[in-house]
């Protein structure tokens, strides 16, 4: 059952009945009509049966255009903001949701495979109402892979598994980095920068901030107000260029949130207590910035209510209003408040940090599951436990149990990879009866048969993980007979509930600290785990390994690569760590996908000689002078 807690302008009054059009304090409201399936025809398709609006919620996105629902079954809802008490809610007709946003006058969708739907008004002037495929319009044809979106200001950026970042849309501000008068909009996708790891933007933004694999920040667009971060000598109305943000706060940015007069940053700090924290920069006048006074660079928000031991799980912000869930269930907001959109009870603006006072949460001991989403004047709460399906987010805990590994499937050149007979039967294409789902085995042995050992470990790792990104190509190949209406990760959390508390994790041990890996995680990676976990003659269920022969640095980046198949941005790169991570990529038989661990540390390795190089030449020139 979701729990939404919601407050601010009543733009959805078909969901939220019977109450005025400005919700000054939080509200519970459910969907319509979600149980009204409980007497119908048991004999029915269950999965006919089944009311959408009862699915889990995992994302909630709202702009003054519309708000939309997203379940995780990949299914979405939309409501138009109309403030019609006839208002029904339409169905999006794209299956396999995994993001949505809502921008000032747009919307874009993001699949699983990696493709972008989007409509507005500068999107697609001739149907501004009907979803266009915006990612195949990418010139490039390797460029149309789309990994992560967000909307603006009348414009939609699209980030590509390249790390390419894109932009459509309105250009009126210099949003899409380019001369506003050279370029005032497009219709097809454009090329704004490369190396791009993360794009930050927001739901009522002419202005975006794009964050490059070396933790530096650009960002372009309307900065009037300072709200770009440059500094107090930079008061240009239009930054048309994409321009590097200097005085960054010390640690690594997790995340910019933008509303129309002001921006927000997530800082992480390992060595700091609390280890998150919020800056912020903008005019104080129109929104807050969580102090009283102007911030044309970001500097951090401070109050008593950010105490030690409490950290900041979650923000959002809307067109001029702010909302921060901490770990110690405190709900915290700042700015506008002219309709309730800070949920204090009144409509008073305010300029430092407050604490909103929450009804009950059902779910309050999993604080860490709940979020905020902010729409231009509205706010929302919802508990969205995390999904077992992303195992690069979420380091699935499951005990692959041997009784279950037991189908055989032989590659091109002979080699024999053993399969999970449980998790296969819920993620092929299956039917009442058992040999149609033995017919889909033994088409998936087929295509098994002609490909090799890479691109079989590929396959299953698309299967167990329901990713179908790490090989679009191979996915096409097999996307047929995978079932798309059984997510994979009710499967796990059967399964998993189903174990041995202490037999999910296998331990490596080394130089006196032990490392906690969840099994399927080291299956997946691991072509040694794999074989050891798989094994019909040894029991390795409680088998510790001693593998201190690498230093702690190399370890611990191959740790994190095993968990989310990335490396970390901060790390400085030498031949010796080169060196030992060959020597682990050896040992751990990790598999190769795309990226590949090794290409991306010589990569990072050799940038980072050439700022080394730079740094010592612009010093020595200096000396020259002097």
């Amino acid at each position: 059952m979701n729990e939404i807690i919601f407050f601010g302008q009543n733009e959805l009054p078909i969901l939220i009945k019977n109450e005025p059009n400005k919700i000054t304090k939080p509200i519970q409201f459910k969907f319509e009509n979600e149980n009204e399936n409980e007497n119908e025809n048991e004999n029915e398709n269950e999965n006919e049966n089944e009311n959408e609006n009862e699915k889990q919620i995992k994302q909630i996105s709202s702009s003054s255009l519309s708000t939309i629902f997203l379940f995780e079954n990949g299914k979405a809802i939309e409501y138009l903001n109309e403030n019609d008490s006839n208002q029904n809610p339409e169905k999006i007709q794209i299956e396999n949701i995994q993001k949505v946003t809502v921008g000032y006058q747009n919307e874009a969708i993001l699949t699983i495979e990696g493709n972008v739907f989007a409509k507005g008004r500068d999107i697609n002037p001739n149907n501004p109402n009907k979803f266009i495929n915006i990612s195949s319009l990418i010139e490039d044809k390797n460029d149309r892979i789309i990994g992560d979106i967000s909307s603006g200001y009348q414009s939609i950026y699209l980030l590509t598994s390249n790390q390419n970042i894109y932009g459509i849309g309105s250009n009126q501000y210099g949003q899409l980095g380019f001369d506003s008068k050279t370029l005032e909009k497009t219709e097809n996708p454009i090329l704004m920068m490369k190396n791009v790891s993360k794009i930050f933007s927001g739901n009522s933004s002419k202005y975006i901030f794009l964050l490059n694999s070396n933790q530096e920040l650009f960002g372009c667009g309307y900065n009037y107000f300072g709200q770009l971060g440059l500094g107090e000598s930079i008061k240009k109305r239009k930054i048309q260029k994409l321009t590097k943000i200097q005085n960054i706060p010390k640690g690594k940015i997790i995340d910019i949130q933008s509303g129309f007069f002001h921006s927000i940053m997530l800082i992480e700090n390992e060595n700091e207590n609390p280890k998150r924290k919020l800056y912020s920069c903008g005019n104080r006048y129109y929104n807050g910035l969580g102090n009283d006074k102007n911030n044309y660079e970001f500097t951090e928000i401070k109050s008593s209510l950010f105490e030690e031991n409490d950290n900041i799980l979650d923000f959002s912000v809307g067109n001029q209003h702010t909302l921060i869930l901490t770990s110690k269930s405190k709900l915290i907001g700042f700015g506008r408040n002219g309709v309730g959109q800070l949920g204090t009870g009144d409509i008073k603006y305010q300029l430092i940090p407050i604490q909103i006072e929450l009804p009950k949460l059902r779910f309050n001991e999993n604080i860490y599951n709940y979020h905020i989403s902010c729409g231009y004047d509205n706010s929302f709460l919802y508990y969205s436990p995390p999904s077992f399906s992303n195992l690069e987010e979420d380091l699935i805990k499951l005990f692959e149990r041997k009784e279950f590994c037991n189908i055989s499937f032989k590659t091109e050149s002979g080699e024999i990879i053993e399969a999970h007979k449980l998790i296969l039967k819920y993620r092929l294409n299956q039917n009442q009866n058992e040999n149609q789902i033995e017919n889909q085995i033994e088409k998936l042995k087929e295509i098994i048969s002609n490909k090799s050992i890479k691109e079989s470990n590929q396959i299953f790792e698309m299967i167990y993980s329901n990713n179908s990104k790490i090989n679009p190509k191979l996915y096409s190949e097999i996307k047929e007979i995978i079932n798309s209406n059984e997510r994979i990760e009710e499967t796990m959390k059967r399964i998993y509930l189903n174990e041995n508390e202490n037999e999910k994790d296998f331990i490596i041990e080394r130089k006196e600290k032990q490392y906690k890996f969840p099994k399927l995680i080291l299956i997946m990676r691991s072509e040694l785990y794999r074989g050891m976990f798989l094994s019909v003659t040894e029991d390795t269920s409680n088998k510790v390994t001693d593998y201190s022969e690498l230093s702690n640095e190399a370890f611990e980046i191959l740790e994190y690569w095993i968990y989310s198949n990335q490396i970390k941005d901060e790390i400085q790169i030498t031949q010796e760590i080169l060196n030992e991570i060959q020597i682990g990529i050896d040992y751990f038989q990790l598999n190769q996908t795309n990226p590949n661990l090794f290409d991306l540390l010589i990569k990072k390795f050799n940038n980072q000689q050439e700022l080394k190089e730079k740094t010592k030449q612009t010093k020595q020139e200096k000396c020259l002078i002097f």
